[in-house]
């Protein structure tokens, strides 16, 4: 690993970069924090996409990836003569050092919900109104609602046991079925929501997060119908003209290598 000194020195020699392609390069000289946001958005989700396969490698390509991004905008900060990496760095760490007063001062705390219940308390003494109000509206819906659910039960608007978290999802399931009977589209809608809502907040409760959980089902699904696809290929079938159950041969032994 790299010494304090040596990764200084690697970081000030991604500013230099920076500036220079500022200057010299004309789609670097070109681009705007607007431009840059799709962008980002992109690179963090191919990040998110190597730590669910677990690929280090990979992580700290895309790592890389997200940390030009944010020297990038931090030098057309100083451009504007708003800010600067300087002011970036030392303003998440003032506000680290302000909301880890069990570290930095002299709160006493117990464990992790001492110290969440702490940081909500902090944030709305900063001046924000609600609990809710640093949750994203562009969050994709499940990262959000585990998101929401996990602030206010910073607070203690929480349930107290998972086996009560597990029969609101029941209930909601009930819930759903009768508006299914009643087929009224926008009511199936809402009771739906209500499910995933609770069934999110289940998740929660038993330690799994639900947008990873998820994706990792999405992951093994497409490596498996592609195992399908081309065992049929390899066989001289096409899927288009195999009956279910022929098909169901392929996916039960893609099992044996996507668990």
């Amino acid at each position: 690993m790299n010494t304090r000194k040596d990764q200084l020195a690697a970081f000030n020699r991604l500013l230099d970069i920076m500036d220079e392609l500022r200057e010299k390069c004309p789609w670097d000289k070109k681009q705007t924090l607007e431009s840059l946001r799709h962008l980002t958005i992109e690179e963090t989700y191919e990040l998110a996409d190597a730590i669910l396969d677990n690929d280090l490698q990979e992580i700290k390509k895309e790592l890389g990836d997200v940390l030009l991004h944010i020297v990038f905008y931090a030098k057309i900060g100083s451009e504007k003569n708003a800010f600067d990496i300087g002011d970036v760095a030392n303003s998440i760490s003032d506000k680290l050092i302000h909301r880890h007063p069990h570290i930095y001062g002299d709160v006493k705390v117990e464990n992790e919900e001492d110290v969440k219940r702490n940081w909500e308390q902090l944030k709305l003494k900063e001046g924000k109104n609600s609990v809710l109000e640093g949750v994203p509206k562009g969050l994709p819906a499940i990262v959000k609602a585990n998101r929401i659910q996990d602030k206010v039960a910073g607070v203690g608007f929480d349930w107290e046991k998972p086996e009560q978290v597990w029969e609101k999802v029941q209930e909601e399931l009930s819930e759903l079925n009768e508006e299914i009977k009643k087929e009224n589209k926008e009511d199936i809608e809402k009771e739906f929501g209500d499910v995933l809502f609770s069934m999110i907040n289940y998740a929660r409760f038993i330690g799994v997060n639900p947008e990873n959980a998820l994706e990792k089902t999405n992951k093994k699904f497409i490596n498996r119908f592609q195992y399908l696809e081309q065992a049929a290929k390899d066989d001289g079938t096409q899927l288009s003209d195999m009956t279910l159950t022929e098909m169901d041969v392929y996916w039960e032994k893609s099992k044996d290598f996507f668990k």
